[in-house]
């Protein structure tokens, strides 16, 4: 076999290895990821108790949002003021950064 089929083959691995780490660090976790508005619906909210935290973050706060009726669920990290005022069933827009949870604006 010629050594170029080879060198082909290893040319095309990398490629594919190099495009697999841009696609996953930028749409799985955020990098320089663009700013994203969406309309979801608050599905459920979780406070989870942190072992050996730091005074001041004895919990970690999570919503659980479903963009329509029957789309895709996400899970986002928010603030003590934005666990406490939302509520399951709550509709509006979401502004999101990868999986950086930026704001949230209710339907009225």
């Amino acid at each position: 076999m010629p050594i170029s089929l080879f060198v082909l083959v290893a040319i095309l691995v990398a490629t594919a290895a190099f495009a697999f780490k841009y696609i996953y660090s930028k749409h799985v976790h955020g990098v320089d990821a663009p700013e994203q508005k969406a309309s979801v619906t608050v599905i459920d909210k979780q406070a989870i108790d942190i072992p050996d935290a730091q005074p001041g973050e004895e919990q970690e706060y999570w919503i659980y949002v479903q963009k329509g009726r029957f789309g895709p669920k996400r899970e986002f990290k928010v603030g003590v003021h934005y666990y406490h005022a939302l509520s399951p069933g709550n509709q509006g827009e979401l502004t999101y950064q990868g999986d950086k949870f930026m704001h949230f604006a209710l339907k009225r």
